[in-house]
């Protein structure tokens, strides 16, 4: 037996849509002296959070939030690999660095890249 009726089953809540001239009205309402920004947001059912990120746009501090959604309005594509330049000491001499704990034993081995198989062989032989 079905106990739920239909017309009791929840709706999906939608996200409320506010004009610029109603945020811009909202905004001015918190500018003036000893007004509370919290005081506002109930007045106009909003939440405070909300009240103050328009305060925040407003005053340059975040940018506006753009209409179309981020894929459009990006309009050059991001390049897929980034050149990073390293310095002269880096690319010079590169090393392996490894870091060993073992009960209480700690040890820390740095080797050049070029001796990496002299390394993880006597790596091997210290963990037995």
């Amino acid at each position: 037996m079905n106990t739920i009726e239909e017309e009791a089953l929840p709706t999906r809540r939608r996200r409320r849509r506010y004009t610029e001239e109603f945020k811009a009205r909202v905004v001015a309402a918190c500018l003036g002296t000893g007004v509370s920004v919290s005081a506002v947001a109930l007045e106009h059912r909003l939440n405070a959070n909300l009240l103050r990120r328009w305060l925040d746009q407003a005053e340059g501090r975040l940018p506006k939030r753009l209409s179309e959604s981020p894929v459009e309005a990006q309009s050059t594509p991001l390049p897929a690999f980034v050149p990073v330049a390293m310095g002269a000491k880096e690319v010079a001499s590169p090393e392996i660095r490894v870091e060993v704990r073992r009960g209480n034993q700690s040890i820390t081995v740095s080797r050049p890249v070029s001796e990496a198989a002299q390394c993880a062989t006597w790596l091997r032989e210290w963990l037995r």
